[in-house]
């Protein structure tokens, strides 16, 4: 009887083939790894909205220590020192543009105005409103009424945007419409009271006046009209991606937002529901899965490179939030837009996004090369490999 026997040439290319896999593991490291004294500290700045509470959730899983000096494990991995700076979003546009802060949580229409001042690099998309933002009219009330009376909303934001092209989506003349501008706050608790009669808001405003005015508010229309329209993001100052680790930075965010997305994708979603909750106006569970099937997250690498590269999100949509920013003196002047364009004053960048899908294409080769130098190095199975030799045959 003959047995296998494990194929010297076989076993080498096994270990040259594990070495290498190790070696695509490392590299994932920033800069120096842990063996350096980690660089930085550099700040994002954030505020309660679905998808950038889910960086306060980082915080409460110690994935990154908000505090300058200390580090969690994705900041230990990538070498960094982050500093998470939660704050009002208004704070954080300002800050943002005076150079305060590294980066900011923050959408596609209000970082027009900074990037004029500060070169910005849009690093990844975290959600869109899909029915998040809407307008709310006492349930009697048509489209044609609106005519009539003044919607409630902040002026020269998303919601004065979803108003607008909601009314020109319907063929209507938005010039023939009154817009009052009015805090988000104020204008629900105006509803609320039964004093407003129509309003633009986002949540937990609009789930709040529904909830307490069920049977007499509705919601007129939506941000589902308008799909990926209004885009959530973190964007980084072009000068801090510039400093060392700057890159790095951009790096330990990216892997930061996908790991609490995958934690909500998994066996853990109530437990990190209720995380974003407590970070997000003190929501329930139950509550959060409303709020995030209306502010749709791009929970996967897969999912952000494809709203970057649509034609449509490049050659409509961006033009458009720009006209209608330039148009209501929400920007003095247009600032030039690119998509991977290092010389645009607002860059969307896929370089970052397109790294982590070079790496996990390259690991999962090596791994099936592994799996298949193995294979070959433990030599046929025992029914493939051992027979009776016939009689009279050497």
């Amino acid at each position: 009887m003959q047995y296998p026997r494990v194929k010297l040439s076989s076993a080498i290319r096994l270990c040259g083939v594990m070495a290498l896999c190790l070696s695509v593991v490392g590299c994932k490291r920033g800069p120096g790894g842990s063996a350096d004294a980690p660089v930085g500290p550099f700040s994002l700045a954030w505020s309660e909205y679905p998808s950038w509470s889910v960086f306060g959730v980082a915080e409460a899983n110690g994935l990154i220590d908000k505090e300058a000096g200390k580090k969690g494990t994705i900041e230990e991995k990538w070498g960094i020192d982050i500093v998470l700076k939660q704050m009002d979003y208004d704070p954080c546009l300002t800050a943002y543009a005076s150079g305060a802060v590294d980066g900011v949580c923050i959408t596609n229409m209000d970082v027009l105005a900074p990037s004029l001042s500060r070169p910005s690099v849009a690093v990844f998309p975290t959600s869109t409103s899909d029915g998040a933002d809407a307008c709310l009219v006492k349930s009697n009330l048509s489209l044609d009424d609106l005519a009539g009376i003044e919607t409630h909303g902040l002026e020269k934001s998303v919601s004065q945007y979803v108003f607008e092209r909601n009314l020109e989506i319907q063929g209507r003349d938005p010039k023939m419409y009154k817009f009052a501008n009015a805090d988000p706050a104020a204008a629900a608790q105006s509803m609320q009271q039964g004093q407003a009669e129509s309003i633009v808001v986002w949540n937990p405003f609009m789930l709040q006046t529904l909830r307490s005015r069920e049977g007499q508010v509705k919601v007129l229309f939506d941000s589902t009209t308008i799909p990926e329209e209004i885009i959530d993001m973190v964007v980084i100052g072009k000068d801090a991606l510039n400093r060392k680790g700057g890159e790095s930075f951009a790096r330990a965010l990216l892997e930061t937002y996908y790991e609490v997305n995958e934690m909500m994708e998994g066996s853990k979603r109530e437990t990190t529901l209720v995380q974003l909750g407590e970070k997000f106006s003190n929501l329930s569970a139950a509550d959060m899965e409303i709020v995030v099937q209306q502010t749709k997250f791009y929970k996967n690498v897969n999912e952000a490179l494809t709203l970057l590269k649509k034609e449509s999100f490049r050659r409509e949509i961006m033009p458009r939030v720009v006209d209608f920013c330039a148009s209501h003196g929400i920007v003095d002047q247009k600032p030039s837009i690119g998509f991977d364009d290092p010389s645009a004053q607002l860059n969307f960048s896929t370089k970052y996004l397109q790294q982590i899908l070079d790496e996990q294409a390259t690991a999962a080769a090596y791994a099936e090369s592994a799996a298949a130098a193995a294979k070959e190095a433990a030599g046929p199975s025992p029914a493939e490999g051992t027979r009776e030799s016939p009689a009279g045959v050497e």
